[in-house]
């Protein structure tokens, strides 16, 4: 399973940050919940040769 420790920091514009935060808000969805999402997809769809965790390919079929 993941291990949700680490912290990601990210500058973003003041306009998209809030339009992101009220769709988020309107799908019921935190934005932590979508970066990650998204961050996981990105990693799955760039690994290129390496080897994923199964759980991380497991995660990405339930989406």
């Amino acid at each position: 399973m993941e291990n949700r420790t680490a912290r990601l920091t990210l500058l973003i514009d003041p306009q998209k940050k809030k339009i992101f935060e009220e769709i988020c808000a309107a799908q019921d969805l935190t934005p932590s919940q979508v970066v990650r999402r998204l961050i996981r997809q990105y990693v799955i769809d760039n690994a290129g040769g390496r080897e994923l965790p199964e759980w991380l390919k497991a995660a990405a079929k339930g989406d």
